[in-house]
């Protein structure tokens, strides 16, 4: 079980983030706007693990990990806010699952960035992952729903964010990181909803119910299991457990919100899902049987 221990943390960040998009959801049904959830969000968050690690943080901090942290948070903040506007527009399904395409983007940033081997399954794997997207979300006259475009752009947020954390969380500290990127995106949210003019909060219960859900859990929980596990699982393997998220979320969607799926939506899905598969597995277990079947003849 020790062997396993960051795959099981990442598995239950997956289930966390997937429960996520039922708590963004509620928020703004519950009159809050995109903008005021993302600045609770990132102040409960940030404000929980400031005073739950704060002599960890003060032992640990540093200039250099405060700027890896720093960008760690422009990452958080633009996928959340795209995807918390994205889901204005578009639906708690599909929000998921285009979401999850920031799984077959993450390879490409090592390649661009660094130059890293970039193999043909993964090209394959991510023009089928194009594919599912046109698929699920192009309409009848092949336009795109405005929230399924944002939806697209915080995948890009979101995978830089699992491409850093990976390479920052061998050199510094997890909870300096984690409280960092929080300050940033809550400031950054914060900004926006002043210059927005969106200073006056007005709610229901149901609404700051789901804001809490997702600063405590969503955020300060998930988030701080991401920053550890992630140290302990390989790049390629974090972002295809995390993708799982994709699939919690539909689930839930469904059963709560009772959201019908179409038999598009559902090919979409199933495709994108299998691009995934595709991206972080290689193939593997064909090589495998090949390689079984060839050692029995």
């Amino acid at each position: 079980m020790k062997k396993y221990i960051g795959e099981i943390g990442l598995f239950s960040i997956a289930i966390i983030w997937g429960s996520g998009f039922i708590g963004t959801k509620l928020a703004l049904d519950g009159g809050l706007s995109a903008i005021q959830t993302l600045t609770l969000r990132f102040f409960i968050g940030s404000t929980i693990l400031c005073i739950v690690f704060y002599k960890q943080i003060k032992e640990n901090i540093s200039k250099e990990s405060l700027i890896a942290g720093a960008v760690l948070g422009l990452c958080s903040f633009i996928g959340f806010s795209t995807q918390t506007l994205g889901l204005v527009y578009t639906t708690v399904a599909k929000n998921a699952f285009i979401t999850a395409v920031n799984v077959v983007i993450v390879p490409f940033i090592g390649f661009i960035l660094y130059k890293r081997k970039l193999d043909k399954i993964g090209v394959i794997s991510s023009l089928i992952a194009l594919f599912g997207i046109g698929v699920l979300s192009l309409e009848a006259d092949f336009s795109v729903n405005f929230g399924d475009f944002l939806t697209f752009i915080c995948a890009f947020g979101f995978a830089f964010h699992i491409f850093f954390t990976g390479e920052f969380t061998a050199k510094y500290n997890s909870y300096v990181l984690t409280v960092t990127q929080f300050v940033v995106a809550f400031f950054l949210s914060l900004i926006l909803q002043i210059v927005t003019k969106q200073t006056h909060i007005q709610s229901t219960t149901l609404g700051i119910m789901g804001a809490l859900y997702l600063g405590i859990f969503s955020t300060a929980v998930a988030f701080l299991l991401q920053t550890i596990c992630q140290s302990k699982v390989e790049q390629t393997r974090s972002a295809l457990i995390l993708s799982t998220e994709s699939l919690f979320g539909t689930i839930l969607s469904v059963i709560i919100f009772h959201e019908i799926l179409t038999m598009r939506m559902v090919l979409g899905c199933m495709i994108i899902f299998a691009s995934i598969i595709i991206s972080e597995t290689k193939l593997s277990f064909f090589k495998k049987k090949d390689l079984i079947n060839s050692q029995t003849e």
